[in-house]
């Protein structure tokens, strides 16, 4: 644990670790919820609809959360913190084997595979905001299991383009994950899914020495983008292999559902900004949002401009920007939106863009 700072008493650090710890342990809601509709199932229709319920509360939390612009305490522990990011992993990965589990008792044609996509599949999705923590840390165990987690929703590349390639990219026409002023999400999801695994291809034929690397050359051995894959696919043939082909068709649907999710919030963190600097990234990259909901509850990923200025700064300690450009809503409303209603997100940040003179309207500067 750190020394506290001289002018602060020991037992008020202790005071504000305990009250942020507490407030950051809603982070276990999303994967909690999810635990208890593997752990309790099969269900008859009507059971399984009434594990919306959590979901619909989510969002309606996030739509009228407070505002949380207040700095971390300075000087917080590290451990409880990670013990946090630690246990929503591994809570994903028991969801893992019981969703797999559960298709291996029963038809895929049931009410639990509709409603077990949405609450596990977006659970899984909330692994990602976990792994994408542990990936940015340098301790090579975290980000292992940060790869691991990436690897149980088939998505293992995120690990090399995100870190390698987004941070340092990010609001450049060259960054697949940055999404185009105008762009509706679904043309972005088809353009940037493939980019961003060709991206992450060819940064690590890179790293390896020749770009344009055959397949069949033997530095590829050293590709992480190929071992990812081998061990992402050979979890999926693992499942096949033992709970049979019902269990494996589930085990994909929640994937495909978790990395959309994924590239929903991709779309709206950079939604029409432009780097004024190609040298270094600025808190005006990368849109914040203010809920306290999604503050607490996903990690930290509400300061993300922060995030992309000091990458491996753990989550408790990301701060507010008031220079960023600031989203409508928290990160579980807006996935609603930008899925449901696209045109009615890109008014909202058109007209945010133009308030603080950014992307298109940047040059209205004087």
């Amino acid at each position: 644990m750190r020394a506290a700072p001289p002018t602060a008493a020991p037992h008020a650090v202790g005071r504000s670790t305990i009250r942020a710890w507490v407030r950051h342990s809603l982070a276990l809601y999303v994967p909690g919820q999810a635990l208890l509709f593997v752990a309790t199932g099969p269900h008859p229709w009507w059971l399984a609809l009434l594990f919306l319920l959590p979901i619909v509360a989510a969002h309606v939390w996030d739509i009228r959360s407070s505002a949380e612009t207040r700095q971390p305490a300075a000087d917080l522990p590290h451990g409880p913190f990670d013990v946090l990011v630690y246990l929503a992993g591994a809570v994903h990965l028991l969801n893992m084997l019981l969703w797999a589990r559960l298709f291996a008792e029963q038809s895929l044609l049931s009410m639990d595979l509709l409603i077990g996509v949405i609450v596990v599949g977006g659970s899984a999705g909330f692994s990602i905001i976990t792994a994408h923590e542990l990936i940015h840390r340098p301790p090579l165990a975290e980000r292992l299991y940060g790869r691991l987690l990436l690897c149980t929703v088939m998505y293992e590349h995120f690990y090399t383009e995100h870190v390698r390639g987004h941070h340092v990219r990010v609001g450049t026409p060259d960054d697949p994950a940055t999404a185009r002023f105008g762009e509706t999400f679904e043309h972005f999801f088809r353009r940037t899914v493939p980019a961003q695994f060709r991206s992450a291809w060819r940064l690590e034929t890179s790293r390896l020495g020749d770009p344009e690397m055959p397949l069949l050359d033997r530095r590829q051995l050293g590709n992480r983008v190929l071992h990812g894959l081998a061990v992402e696919w050979g979890i999926a043939l693992l499942v096949l292999g033992t709970l049979g082909l019902a269990s494996v068709v589930a085990y994909l649907l929640q994937a495909l559902y978790a990395f959309r999710l994924l590239e929903i919030v991709n779309y709206f963190e950079h939604w029409g900004l432009t780097r004024r600097d190609p040298k270094r990234v600025s808190p005006e990259d990368s849109w914040d949002t203010h809920s306290r909901f999604t503050y607490y509850g996903l990690i930290g990923l509400s300061r993300h401009a922060d995030h992309h200025q000091f990458a491996s700064r753990p989550y408790p300690e990301l701060r507010y920007r008031e220079e960023a450009p600031v989203l409508p809503y928290g990160y579980i409303a807006l996935i609603t939106l930008v899925a449901t209603n696209n045109r009615r997100f890109q008014r909202l940040a058109i007209d945010e863009l133009r308030r603080k003179r950014l992307g298109p309207f940047a040059q209205e500067l004087t």
